[in-house]
């Protein structure tokens, strides 16, 4: 079978998967199966990332985003952040259970001093605690609140992020939208700001087998709904051709530089049929 590819149309988009998929919690349905014990993935170390951006900027970026893994266990991360906002705006993909009042001082800090905008989205998967922390540990969706409260208490509007992986648990004629707007609403914070993503077979949702894209499918097809035409994701290992395929060999377009990153990517994996049918969910 022919296997698809991709043209990178432009580089608008870095993605630093900064924390491997080293974790603190191990979702049920996580896209690249991070956790606390062994991570398949490394982190990356701090001179590295500096460097990716530094590179990124040469090459005219224009967003930046921090995901892991949790990306808040990694030891530089403020630093990290600092310098990605010296370059362009930059969204922190986190499950907010570590981020603390300090934590939080912080990034309003660099929020407030930066001329671009910090973005910070905190993953619940439900609005119900118990139904969450089924999906994502015991005890996550009370901290992920607490974030919430703490990072908006500073002047800062956090994105929820919620996957649909339980949408057929919602109760007749609910959506996932209002059920989301009315939780954070409660909180006090009037502007409510969500992002709902489908569910990728992939990680610790992957099957076996499973639908493929085919060239016949993309004839005609606008590649600029990709993902990966337009990003590149920075970890362990090399530049990978998008976030939720970083880490395999067969996703990896260089081991070195973003530069030589530059060509077609292969739309070999089955979670290139979600994105196809679905668009560029992973940005904001």
């Amino acid at each position: 079978m022919t296997i698809p590819t991709a043209p990178l149309l432009e580089l608008s988009t870095l993605w630093i998967q900064v924390t491997g998929t080293w974790c603190n919690l191990t979702c049920t349905h996580c896209l690249n199966s991070s956790g606390p014990h062994n991570p398949w993935l490394k982190s990356l170390d701090t001179d590295m990332v500096i460097r990716s951006i530094k590179e990124g900027a040469e090459l005219g970026i224009k967003e930046i985003y921090y995901t892991g893994g949790e990306p808040f266990l990694h030891k530089d991360i403020l630093l990290l952040t600092a310098h990605a906002l010296e370059v362009a705006p930059t969204t922190i993909l986190t499950n907010g259970t570590l981020i603390t009042d300090q934590v939080a001082d912080h990034l309003a800090e660099l929020a407030q001093n930066s001329p671009y905008s910090l973005e910070i989205r905190i993953s619940i998967d439900d609005v119900d605690p118990e139904k969450n922390d089924r999906i994502r540990g015991q005890g996550a969706f009370s901290k992920a609140i607490r974030a919430l409260q703490v990072l908006h208490s500073r002047g800062l509007l956090p994105i929820v992020t919620a996957t649909e992986i339980l949408r057929d648990e919602l109760p007749e004629g609910s959506g996932m939208y209002e059920q989301f707007r009315d939780l954070i609403l409660s909180l006090g914070i009037t502007k409510p700001r969500m992002k709902i993503m489908p569910v990728f077979s992939i990680g610790r949702m992957e099957g076996e087998g499973g639908p493929l894209l085919t060239p016949e499918m993309l004839d005609g097809f606008d590649y600029s709904l990709l993902q990966c035409s337009e990003t590149r994701v920075v970890a362990e290992g090399g530049v990978y051709a998008c976030p939720i395929l970083a880490g395999l060999p067969q996703a990896r377009l260089s081991e070195k530089s973003l530069k030589e990153a530059f060509k077609p990517c292969d739309l070999y994996h089955t979670a290139c049929v979600t994105c196809y049918e679905t668009g560029m969910t992973c940005k904001n």
